[in-house]
């Protein structure tokens, strides 16, 4: 296993990740989004590698706004994090969940936040068995205002 961050000119490379975890998402969106986002301070993604194998990635950021449960700011984020499915419990996702969390600490973050939809069991799981809290649940509505 080889944990690499992401070089500017891998937007290509971390889109087609992220498309396997948001698949809902335009393409186009996510390589537009990670063009930007490679370049932002703010903000890094990692790639784990097994061999030659792209075999998952994670991203993080900071955020400065309010992030639930946090009491320090800035707080880094997970993003989002991804592993094929073939490479799963082979500890990339905690190999690559500790570089956000070292990555964070050097931006001078004392915490970590994270989310997932109520109904993702695994990513459920995997948070609570990474040391992350639940630090609250929500509900997201929504109201047309076309009417």
């Amino acid at each position: 296993m080889d944990i690499r961050r992401a070089k500017a000119d891998q937007w290509g490379e971390a889109a087609s990740m992220a498309l396997l975890l948001w698949p809902s998402h335009p393409k186009e969106e996510l390589e537009q989004e990670f063009q930007a986002l490679l370049q932002n301070p703010d903000a890094a993604v990692f790639f784990a590698y097994e061999g030659n194998v792209l075999a998952g990635f994670a991203q993080c950021g900071l955020r400065r706004d309010y992030v639930e449960g946090s009491s320090t700011s800035p707080t880094g984020y997970l993003e989002g994090i991804f592993v094929l499915t073939g490479y799963r419990g082979r500890g990339l996702a905690k190999a690559l969940l500790a570089e956000c969390e070292k990555w964070s600490r050097q931006k001078g973050c004392r915490e970590m936040g994270s989310d997932c939809a109520l109904e993702n069991r695994e990513s459920r799981q995997f948070h609570l068995h990474s040391g992350f809290l639940e630090a609250g649940r929500i509900i997201c509505f929504i109201k047309d205002l076309e009417d």
